[in-house]
């Protein structure tokens, strides 16, 4: 857990620091991007080949590889002289998040049955939810302290123990596979439903979380640590949902939160230049439950499902559906925003004002409230699409 602690932080946390990174490194637009979407990329990409790796190779081994490379690599980005090296540095970080994610998730599952693995599940996902909840408030004093490289620091401390302790964790024998990546799962109509719930999260809450305090900058001209003090009525709830998500069926848990998830976007309108940002908490209290409440309940309930065998494959699954449509999503925000500010804008300064920098508040707002109409149609729409795959169970 004190592994997986990272890794929320190093989404959330990251993209707080963007408008500090900018000023020092430069806001080319693509690269600045890149050291948040980089890190969701390869998070997706090696998220599948690590659950293939762990069900051969061992889940402590798997587990362990990873918060080397994560270690290393919030090392080099806290010395990054430059984006590219940054750029290059959160490639690897995702890479070893990858590992981290898939041998815990796998270690939970073999380690535990029926009720305690769904409580341990919860612990997984109140751990995230912690982290999501504290890494905007956290990393904005780090910045206001030590400014952005302090937030990288703080990763590789963070990793430190969880290195050092990974040896008293189990290490259950495996047994191979026989296919070398397996997606008859997703045939099974119920896994696939709880994959998607995954991609509702991404596209109606990490976008939020990633570049809500983006936009709470660039329309409210708000610095790093005050913008990660708002976030918290959207990432206290994620931390308090894992463990009220246990008292419903999976069906009502799902339910509910997907429709806060849209309202929750639908809401965000009200930030606009000049308006009381205290307008704010409703919808992101919506967003934060919204993610929140099914948070470990779906990965419990989908590795339950599988052989003890195939869990690590089934978390490679589940992750590379889960951080491969945040990366899409977070990459579709990015981009279609600074499509949408460049209209109205010159190149430099829309760059500029994409990146966070206050001055053009209106702009900013006008293309932030086409954002939000967008992502609760996104989100609508694959919440019909899981009620279909679960009405024919």
């Amino acid at each position: 857990m004190l592994a997986v602690f990272v890794i929320p932080m190093g989404i959330s946390g990251t993209a707080i620091a963007l408008p500090r990174i900018a000023d020092e490194l430069g806001s080319d637009p693509a690269q600045l991007q890149w050291v948040v979407n980089g890190f969701n990329v390869t998070f997706a990409a090696f998220g599948l080949v690590w659950g293939v790796a762990s069900d051969r190779i061992g889940h402590r081994r798997t587990f362990r590889i990873g918060v080397g490379l994560l270690l290393v690599a919030s090392a080099t980005s806290a010395l990054a002289p430059n984006l590219a090296v940054l750029d290059a540095a959160r490639l690897v970080a995702g890479i070893g998040s990858a590992a981290v994610a898939t041998g815990a998730s796998s270690l939970l599952s073999n380690g535990f049955e029926g009720a305690e693995r769904r409580r341990a599940f919860a612990v997984f996902g109140t751990v995230i939810g912690l982290g999501l909840a504290l890494s905007p408030t956290i990393s904005g004093a780090l910045i206001a302290a030590f400014d952005w490289r302090g937030v990288f620091v703080a990763h590789a401390l963070l990793a430190v123990p969880g290195l050092a302790l990974s040896g008293l964790l189990p290490d259950p024998r495996t047994t191979a596979a026989r296919k070398v990546v397996d997606f008859s799962l997703l045939r099974n109509r119920y896994f696939l439903a709880l994959t998607l719930v995954t991609v509702a999260g991404a596209f109606g809450f990490v976008t939020l979380l990633t570049y809500l305090p983006v936009a709470l900058s660039g329309v409210a001209g708000l610095s790093a640590g005050t913008a990660g003090l708002l976030m918290l009525p959207m990432t206290i709830p994620v931390l308090v949902g894992p463990v009220l998500g246990l008292r419903g069926s999976p069906t009502t848990v799902i339910t509910v939160s997907l429709a806060a998830l849209v309202l929750g976007s639908l809401g965000m309108v009200v930030l606009q230049p000049g308006t009381w940002l205290g307008w704010l908490v409703i919808p992101m209290l919506l967003v934060g439950f919204g993610f929140g409440l099914p948070l470990g309940r779906i990965d419990a309930e989908a590795l339950a499902t599988v052989p003890a065998h195939s869990t690590g494959t089934a978390s490679g699954v589940l992750n590379l559906v889960r951080i491969g449509s945040e990366a899409v999503a977070v990459g579709a925000y990015a981009a279609t925003i600074t499509w949408l500010i460049g209209r109205a804008l010159p190149e430099d300064l829309a760059h500029d004002t994409a990146a966070g920098h206050p001055g053009q508040a209106a702009v900013y707002a006008g293309a932030f409230h086409w954002m939000m109409f967008g992502q609760a149609v996104v989100v609508a729409a694959v919440a019909v699409a899981i009620r279909r795959l679960s009405s024919r169970r």
